[in-house]
């Protein structure tokens, strides 16, 4: 069933209230899964440093001394921020690929949740509530973002199964419903080099578009090119650094409602979990038409 959120913002004086919005409109979807749940936010990007999120089942082992160690690998400042099971490491932009491969070496249980130069990726098993203050994610800012509870069928209630589903550089994807050829995609995509942590069907769906945009696609395009590639029922919202896109299936049986306003660009599985956002009496609403892309992006605004 999942439940399924996002927030793109316009208005930079909403900024501040990103987490807020995004975790208000979260927890309303808690009926639709009750198994795990979990947040992407994008925070501005300031052009110099780039961040990535561990997650680890013992985060007191393995973050403890790690920025020292961390410091020493690169030869490089690092500072990393722990939230509960999670870390968030902050280095110089071109030190990201470096700083990813040092910590497989220095902390082989710790997986990373995302990187790039502005998400960061929250994600746990438990209710959004839990999630949401377990991270402190009602006090973050940023430019747009995407949340999810999910109810399990294609696979095991883990955290690595838990959405969002990051395959690339502030890349992500939420997705509620189930790819009847995802095998086949899996194999493909392997072949092609991505690698998976998980046998979900969802994780497929997000590598599958990180591949496309490796292309030279932009998130809209990718999006297209997926109404024809990916069979099954589903409901996507996706995020990159500066974009939101939005597609369901050419069925389009998962539910599914938008919002716009001058401020902001809004997603929900229902319309209740939109009900709480500003302005939200005189927003234009509609649902999303099936195999159709809608894709917003900051660095295209007018």
């Amino acid at each position: 069933m999942c439940g399924i959120v996002g927030l793109f913002l316009k208005d930079k004086a909403l900024e501040p209230q990103l987490g807020a919005l995004l975790s208000s409109m979260l927890i309303t979807m808690t009926d639709r899964g009750p198994d795990s749940a979990g947040i992407a936010i994008y925070g501005n990007d300031n052009g110099k440093t780039a961040k990535i999120t561990l997650q680890s089942a013992k985060p007191a082992k393995d973050f403890a001394g790690l920025e020292a160690e961390l410091q020493s690998a690169l030869g490089a400042p690092v500072a990393i921020e722990v939230k509960s099971t999670h870390a968030v490491v902050t280095l110089a932009k071109d030190k990201l690929d470096e700083g990813r491969a040092a910590l497989a070496t220095l902390r082989p249980d710790a997986r990373v949740m995302s990187s790039g130069d502005a998400i960061e990726i929250y994600k746990e098993i438990g209710l959004p509530k839990d999630v949401v203050s377990r991270f402190a994610v009602s006090g973050m800012s940023g430019t747009h973002g995407i949340g999810h509870t999910r109810m399990a069928t294609e696979s095991a209630v883990t955290t690595l199964g838990a959405h969002p589903f990051s395959t690339g550089s502030d890349q992500c994807l939420v997705h509620n419903g189930s790819l009847s050829n995802h095998n086949n995609l899996r194999r493909e995509l392997k072949r092609q080099g991505m690698t998976f942590e998980t046998e979900n069907d969802s994780e497929v769906a997000a590598a599958y578009l990180t591949a496309e945009m490796a292309k030279g696609k932009d998130l809209g395009a990718a999006l297209t090119s997926a109404v024809d590639d990916l069979d099954g029922f589903f409901t996507f919202v996706v995020g990159t650094k500066s974009g939101f896109g939005v597609l369901r299936d050419p069925i389009a049986c998962k539910p599914a409602v938008m919002a716009e306003t001058d401020q902001y660009v809004a997603f929900g599985s229902e319309y209740r979990a939109l009900v709480n956002l500003p302005g939200i009496e005189t927003a234009r609403i509609w649902e999303p038409e099936p195999a159709t892309v809608y894709f917003w992006d900051h660095e295209k605004a007018a």
